[in-house]
């Protein structure tokens, strides 16, 4: 996309990012999941929605049918979020991991899908029911990677779980020479059912303390807490605070914790961590670069504990992502040209930057936009025209919206022509 210069810089922009991991445990998606999206939040207005699930139907069946159809998770998320002018930006699959990504249709042109992932680390490393799949874009200018994983169970293996995380790590790296480390992107989101269990304390002693809310013990001894206090590559994934009951593991269509013979000890096992781009430390006598204003602030951090299709409650972080665009224009203006008709061929004229490398497979494509039906002011259905890069594999070029107009807005006019009527 087009770099901007000094003339033509671009004020802070805050974005509002909302994360979820949630392992649904085989489970369909329930009839209502406004709280998990934050739909009836009147204070947030969401730019992304990024969704990591776990442990999704995987049988045979399932599997040929989500092949050919849309899985019924992905389908139930766009079918809420379209409305609200959402579009599905991209999604990566392994086996039972799922990966989705949202955005406000404005923000297309200036995000750029680089590549998808999935790293199996199950079987000796060769079977997906474990391990990482992730999404790795540009947006507005910056590098960005998300990873959602699902990591060994087992108190008793977290070795194994570290071990898997760095091998997850490691094979991020993308391929093309002009694209930095993993380490050295600006953003990682790294989430998903981490299996970190809590050490030492017997069953009694961590129900109790969850019955009287007194987590700052269980804390002390959480496997992923321990690890980042010896791992200084794993110290650097911040995380919010623990300030909710641990979301494993429940009895099914429940909220009471693991009643069977096992009696399985609660732990934090779903989890949500990031990473930011370490800054590089200027020598004494060298002046400092100002670096690109890029910062992520955590608005919440918390479990959903209505939901109970699962043995696992999800939960959600909300962020604010403070930037200054790198970009300063879409590569692709569109402009519909002539009086849009529902009876007559649309004339479109678009313009791109000069770096802009077009492709014979690239193609504009007309959407309908969803009206939110409270706003009284819209009588009418709008549409806009998207541009797809075939060389880039996202969306480049947005129209504003308009209105296509029916046959009955026309009229004749004295020469037997259409005209439009006013």
């Amino acid at each position: 996309m087009a770099a901007m210069n000094p003339q033509t810089e671009l004020r802070v922009r805050t974005l509002s990012i909302h994360v979820v991991t949630w392992n649904v445990a085989s489970a369909a998606p329930p009839p209502d999941l406004s709280d998990l999206l934050q739909l009836n939040n009147l204070n947030l207005n969401l730019d992304v929605y990024v969704i990591g699930l776990q442990e999704m139907n995987c049988g045979i069946m399932s599997l040929l049918s989500d092949t050919a159809f849309e899985d019924p998770w992905s389908s139930f998320f766009m079918d809420v979020l379209s409305p609200l002018s959402f579009v599905k930006v991209s999604s990566v699959r392994m086996q039972g991991l799922l990966l989705l990504i949202f955005a406000k249709y404005q923000h297309l042109p200036f995000i750029q899908i680089l590549s998808t992932k999935s790293t199996p680390t199950g079987l000796f490393g060769y079977w997906g029911n474990k391990g990482g799949v992730k999404i790795f874009l540009k947006f507005y200018g910056y590098y960005v990677s998300i990873v959602n994983c699902h990591l060994p169970p087992h108190v008793a293996n977290n070795d194994q779980r570290l071990e898997h995380f760095d091998r997850i790590l490691e094979m991020q790296n993308f391929e093309a020479q002009d694209v930095p480390n993993i380490l050295d992107h600006d953003l990682i989101l790294w989430f998903g059912d981490m299996n970190f269990r809590i050490e030492d304390f017997g069953l009694h002693f961590v129900r109790e303390s969850i019955k009287n809310r007194c987590y700052s013990d269980l804390w002390e001894k959480d496997q992923l807490s321990i690890a980042k206090r010896h791992d200084p590559l794993l110290r650097e994934f911040q995380e919010g605070p623990l300030l909710f009951p641990p979301t494993y593991k429940f009895d099914k269509n429940s909220s009471n914790y693991d009643t069977s013979e096992k009696k399985r000890k609660p732990a934090w096992t779903d989890r949500i961590l990031w990473r930011l781009k370490r800054q590089p430390q200027a020598a004494i006598h060298t002046p400092t670069l100002s670096a690109p204003h890029f910062t992520l602030f955590l608005r919440s951090y918390v479990s959903h504990m209505r939901y109970s299709v699962s043995d696992h409650k999800p939960v959600t972080s909300t962020f604010d992502l403070e930037l200054k665009p790198l970009v300063s224009a879409p590569l692709i203006t569109l402009l519909p040209e002539s009086l849009c008709t529902a009876e007559s061929d649309m004339l479109i004229s678009y313009s791109l930057t000069a770096d802009f490398l077009s492709s014979p497979w690239d193609w504009i494509g007309l959407y309908k936009v969803y009206i939110d039906i409270s706003d009284i002011r819209e009588t009418e259905d709008q549409f806009l025209l998207f541009y797809y890069s075939n060389n880039l594999h996202s969306v480049v070029g947005i129209s504003t919206p308009f209105k296509i107009q029916p046959r009955s807005f026309l009229a004749e006019g004295p020469l037997d022509e259409a005209q439009p009527q006013i």
